[in-house]
C-alpha cells in the first residue's frame, strides 16, 4: 500500500489515479494526524509526503511529520513533494531521513520509476533474484574483499534505476564500474553514453549535454543531438562531476529532477528516461559544506554510493591485473605471450601506485612494449619505473599530515607543473584529468603558468 499524503485534493486525486492505474493500493490522507493514524495501525510499503499543510509554507510541519513516520516506521522510504521554489525543505527532508524527493509539477512516468526503484531497494533483498544470476564483470579484474563488496553492491542495485554516485582516487576503475551496472540492468541492449563533465566548458554545457538547432547561436551551423537524448532509455555516465562550476549545475540538476530538457533554440521540452550514474575522485560533501556544490544536487545523484577502494589496499589483485595487461598487449601488439619472475611479481605488488590500476597498467604495458622479453624480472620493470618520483613522493608522504584535500591537490599540480615544465597537456596526461579539468583546477587555486 502507498499513502499519499496531501492536504490539496486535486493533488491527491492525480496521484491515486495515476498509482491505481499502475496497479498500486493506495491510501490518503489530508494531513499529518491522519497519516500518523494510518501509520500507526499499519505498514505502508511507501509514503509520498507534501511538505506544507495548512496556510504554512515553512515546511515545518511536513519536516515534524516525517520525523514521526521514521520513528514508528523506520524502514518504510519517504518521497517528498515540493515546490521548485522551495527545494531548500526537501534537501532538510533528506538529512531527516527521506529517501528522495520531486517537485512539482510532477513528470508521471519520472515519479513512477521513482517509486519503483524506492520499492526495490527498500525490500529485504533489494528486490531483486540473485539466485542463478551471473553478475557480468566487463573488464573488472580482481578478487579482493574490497572489490567483492563493490561488485555485491552493483549486482543489487543494477536492475533498478536507482542514481548512482561512484567515488574513488584517480586511477581506480569507476568507468569500469559505471559500464557494470549497466549492462547488468534492464537498459543493458539500449545506449552507455559518456560525458566528462570535466572537459566541457560552462559556455557548451547545454549544447552539450541538450543539444541545439541550426542558428541558435552564432556557431550553430547544424542541428545537433545532446547528450541526454543520446542516452534516452539507456544509461548516461556523468564523470568527472564534481567539477562542474555552479551555474551548470543548476540546469543538470532540473533534467535529473523531471527528465525534461528544452534544445538550444527550441523552446519545446523534450522528456527522456535515463538513469543517471556519475563518478568523481573529490570529496562532494566537503565541497557541499563549502558551497562549491549544490546540495540537492548531491542529493539526487547518490541515491546509492559505490566506493572504490584504492590499489594500495587490494594489492592481492594485482597479480591478476598484471596478467591481464601483459595478455591484452600481446594481443593488440601481435607479440608473443610474456610470463614474469616470482621476484618481479613480488616487487610489483609491493609498489605504492598512487596512480592506482591506470598507473599500474601504463608500468606493465610500457615494460612488456620496451623489453620485447618473454620472461620478465625486476630489473626489466625498475628501468621503466619512475623511481626519481619515489623518493620525493615518499618525502612528501611523510609532511602530508594535517593538510586538506585541497591543499594536496595544489601542491600536486605544482609538483606535476615543475616535472612537466609547464607543459599542461603533459601535466594533464599525467594527473590524470583532461587539459580542461586541470585549467579548471589552475583557476581555482590561482596557479598562473607562465608562457
Amino acid at each position: 500500500m502507498i499513502l499519499i499524503v496531501d492536504d490539496d485534493s486535486a493533488v491527491r486525486s492525480s496521484l491515486s489515479f495515476m498509482l491505481k492505474r499502475a496497479k498500486y493500493e493506495v491510501k490518503t490522507a489530508t494531513g499529518p494526524r491522519e497519516a500518523i493514524d494510518i501509520v500507526r495501525a499499519e505498514s505502508p510499503a511507501l509514503i509520498l509526503m507534501d511538505m506544507n499543510f495548512t496556510l504554512s509554507t515553512t515546511g515545518e510541519e511536513g519536516l515534524t511529520l516525517l520525523k514521526q513516520v521514521k520513528i514508528f516506521r523506520p524502514h518504510v522510504p519517504v518521497i517528498l513533494m515540493t515546490a521548485w521554489g522551495s527545494i531548500e525543505l526537501a534537501v532538510q527532508g533528506m538529512q531527516a531521513g527521506a529517501f528522495d524527493f520531486i517537485t512539482k509539477p510532477w513528470n508521471n512516468a519520472a515519479l513512477l520509476q521513482r517509486i519503483e526503484t524506492a520499492l526495490q531497494l527498500s525490500s529485504p533483498v533489494g528486490g531483486i533474484s540473485e539466485e542463478g544470476r551471473e553478475l557480468k564483470r566487463g573488464n573488472i579484474i580482481g578478487r579482493s574483499k574490497g572489490l567483492m563488496e563493490v561488485l555485491n553492491t552493483v549486482g543489487r542495485v543494477a536492475r533498478t534505476n536507482a542514481s548512482v554516485l561512484i567515488t574513488g582516487e584517480s586511477g581506480t576503475g569507476k568507468e569500469l564500474i559505471a559500464e557494470a551496472i549497466h549492462i547488468n540492468s534492464e537498459r543493458a541492449k539500449q545506449p552507455f553514453v559518456k560525458v566528462n563533465l570535466g572537459g566541457i566548458s560552462q559556455s557548451l554545457f547545454e549544447s552539450e549535454m541538450f543539444g541545439h538547432k541550426k542558428g541558435a547561436f552564432t556557431d550553430a551551423s547544424s542541428d545537433r543531438v545532446g547528450r541526454f537524448e543520446l542516452a534516452d532509455k539507456g544509461t548516461i555516465f556523468l564523470d568527472e562531476i564534481g567539477d562542474l562550476n555552479f551555474a551548470c549545475q543548476v540546469k543538470l540538476l532540473r533534467v535529473l529532477q523531471d527528465q525534461t530538457f528544452e534544445v538550444l533554440g527550441d523552446s519545446r521540452p523534450r522528456k527522456v528516461d535515463v538513469r543517471v550514474v556519475s563518478a568523481t575522485n573529490a570529496d562532494l560533501r566537503k565541497m557541499v559544506a563549502e558551497r562549491t556544490f549544490r546540495e540537492d544536487l548531491f542529493y539526487r545523484i547518490n541515491l546509492i554510493t559505490v566506493k572504490l577502494p584504492p590499489l594500495r589496499e587490494r594489492r592481492e589483485d594485482i597479480p591478476l591485473l598484471v596478467r591481464h595487461f601483459a595478455d591484452l598487449q600481446a594481443q593488440l601488439n601481435n607479440l608473443p605471450h610474456t610470463d614474469f619472475s616470482a621476484e618481479a611479481m613480488g616487487y610489483l605488488s609491493r609498489l605504492p601506485y598512487p596512480g592506482n590500476i591506470r598507473e599500474l597498467k601504463n608500468l606493465v604495458e610500457r615494460t612488456v612494449l620496451v623489453s620485447g622479453k618473454r620472461l620478465l624480472d625486476v630489473s626489466d620493470f625498475e628501468s621503466q619505473y619512475h623511481r626519481e618520483d619515489e623518493s620525493d613522493k615518499a618525502a612528501e608522504g611523510t609532511s602530508l599530515a594535517g593538510l586538506t584535500l585541497d591543499e594536496i591537490e595544489r601542491r600536486t599540480i605544482l609538483q606535476t607543473l615543475d616535472q612537466c615544465k609547464g607543459n599542461l597537456s603533459q601535466a594533464a596526461a599525467s594527473l590524470g584529468i583532461s587539459r580542461a579539468a586541470l585549467y579548471r583546477r589552475l583557476e581555482k587555486y590561482g596557479i598562473s603558468v607562465g608562457g
